[in-house]
C-alpha cells in the first residue's frame, strides 16, 4: 500500500475516537489493567462492541496513542511489509506511548510486528474475532507477553443501562427476547441479525478456512443455535448432515466455537478421555441471534432462559459443565480447581417438574459435597432444605442484579 493511503486511512479513523451517541461503558473495562506491561488482547464475536471498547480504553489511557483498524475495507491489500509504513505514519504524529489495533489478525505475520514494537517498550492493545487464530499466533511468538479478555454482547446490567430502565421481570423478559447486540438494539431490525449470522458463516468460517460446502456449514450452524441446551453427539450430527466423519463434524464445530457464535460445554467427568467422547451441550452467543435465524428456539422459553443463564456464567467462568447421574443438573461451575456451584434452570417450578429439578441439583450437590445449590427461575422465589443442604430458588433477574 502507498504511504499516503495508509496516512489517509489513519487520519479518517482517528476522527472517530470520541464517544458516540448512546454509547455506554462496557463492564469489562473495569477488569482491564491499562497500566499493565502485557499486551492486552480483546477477543469476541464480530459486532459485539470490541471497537467501541477499544475507543473507551484509548480515552481511559488518556495519553498519546495511535489507533488503526484493519477491518477497514481500504486495507484489503495491506501486507506485513506495510507495517513499517504504518509506523512512519504513527511517528509523524507525535511521540506515542501506546498503540491500539483493531482486528489485526487479518494481516499475515502480524505477531512478528507486535513482538518487535512491544520489545521497544510500546504498550499494545489488540482486538480479534477468532479465538483459534489469536491463540495459535500468540502461543508461538508472544508466549508470556499477553493477557486475553473476552467480550460478549451486553449483559443484563448493560442492557438495563443501554435502555435506561430498571431491574425487573419486564425488562428481563425484554432482554431475553432482544438479546445484547447493540447494533440490533438500536433499531430492532431482524435483517441485521440475519446478515450478521451470514457474515460470520461466510467470512469467519467458510472463507477463512477455505471450505467448499457452504450450504452444509450454514445448515449445521442453524441447527446448533436452534438446539441450545440439548445434548448433541458428533455421530448423530454426522448422520443428520451426511458429513464424512465425526472428525469433520468436530472440526466444523470448532470453527463455530472459534468465531464465538457458539459455546460448548461437556458432561462432567474426572476422566478427560470420557469427557471428550460424551455428548456435549451447545449454547448460543445471543438469544436474539438464535431467535431471528431459527423457527424453534424462542418457542421453548425454558431453553432461552437456560441460554441467558449460561452466558451470565460464561462471562465470569471458563470451566462450566453439565452433570448427569440418575438425573441431570444443568450447570456445575469449576473455579480454581474446585466445583463451586450446582445450578438448575427452569422457567417455572410446578408439581410436574418439582422432583426432577430438585433431585437433579441435589444429586450434583451430593457428588461434589456442596451444602448449597441454586435453581434459577423466571420469576419464582423459594427455599428448600434437605438435612444439611439448602437450595435457593431465585428469579434470574434478581440473581443477575445481585451478582453483577
Amino acid at each position: 500500500m502507498l504511504l499516503d493511503t495508509i496516512s489517509e486511512i489513519y487520519s479518517n479513523q482517528n476522527r472517530l475516537i470520541r464517544p458516540i451517541i448512546g454509547e455506554i461503558q462496557r463492564d469489562l473495562i473495569t477488569n482491564i489493567d491499562i497500566t499493565s506491561s502485557f499486551i492486552i488482547i480483546i477477543s469476541g464475536m464480530r459486532r459485539v462492541g470490541k471497537s467501541v471498547l477499544l475507543r473507551q480504553l484509548i480515552r481511559a489511557y488518556n495519553k498519546n496513542t495511535c489507533f488503526y483498524n484493519f477491518e477497514d475495507h481500504r486495507n484489503t491489500s495491506f501486507v506485513v511489509s506495510d507495517f513499517d509504513k504504518l509506523l512512519t505514519v504513527f511517528n509523524n504524529q507525535r511521540e506515542n506511548e501506546a498503540y491500539f489495533f483493531d482486528e489485526i489478525q487479518n494481516i499475515d505475520q502480524w505477531e512478528n510486528f507486535i513482538r518487535t514494537i512491544h520489545d521497544q517498550g510500546i504498550k499494545i492493545y489488540i482486538t480479534g474475532s477468532n479465538a483459534s487464530l489469536l491463540s495459535r499466533e500468540l502461543g508461538t511468538k508472544l508466549t508470556g507477553r499477553h493477557i486475553t479478555y473476552e467480550l460478549f454482547p451486553f449483559s443484563y446490567s448493560e442492557f438495563v443501562g443501554f435502555n435506561n430502565v430498571g431491574y425487573n421481570i419486564d425488562t428481563f423478559s425484554d432482554y431475553m427476547h432482544k438479546g445484547g447486540i447493540a447494533g440490533y438494539l438500536q433499531n430492532e431490525n431482524d435483517d441485521y441479525l440475519q446478515q450478521l449470522f451470514s457474515d460470520i458463516i461466510i467470512r469467519d468460517i467458510v472463507v477463512r478456512y477455505n471450505l467448499r460446502n457452504t450450504k452444509t456449514i450454514k445448515e449445521l450452524g442453524l441447527y446448533l443455535i436452534s438446539n441450545t441446551g440439548k445434548q448433541l453427539s458428533y455421530g448423530n450430527l454426522r448422520n443428520i448432515f451426511d458429513i464424512g466423519s465425526t472428525n469433520s463434524v468436530a472440526q466444523y464445530i470448532s470453527y463455530f466455537l472459534d468465531s464465538y457464535i457458539l459455546f460448548e460445554i461437556p458432561k462432567f467427568n474426572y476422566s478427560l478421555k470420557k469427557q471428550s467422547v460424551n455428548p456435549k451441550k451447545i449454547y448460543s452467543i445471543d438469544t436474539a441471534l438464535s431467535r431471528v435465524n431459527t423457527l424453534s428456539f424462542s418457542k421453548d422459553k425454558g431453553r432461552v432462559l437456560e441460554n441467558v443463564v449460561f452466558l451470565f456464567l460464561r462471562r465470569k467462568y471458563k470451566e462450566i459443565y453439565y452433570f448427569q447421574g440418575k438425573g441431570e443438573c444443568d450447570f456445575v461451575v469449576k473455579y480454581k480447581g474446585e466445583i463451586i456451584y450446582a445450578i438448575q434452570v427452569t422457567y417455572e417450578l410446578h408439581s410436574d417438574n418439582m422432583n426432577r429439578e430438585l433431585n437433579g441439583v441435589i444429586e450434583a450437590m451430593d457428588f461434589f459435597k456442596l451444602n448449597r445449590g441454586l435453581i434459577i427461575t423466571m420469576n419464582q422465589e423459594d427455599k428448600f432444605t434437605f438435612e444439611n443442604k439448602v437450595i435457593n430458588a431465585i428469579p434470574a433477574w434478581k440473581w443477575m442484579k445481585d451478582k453483577e
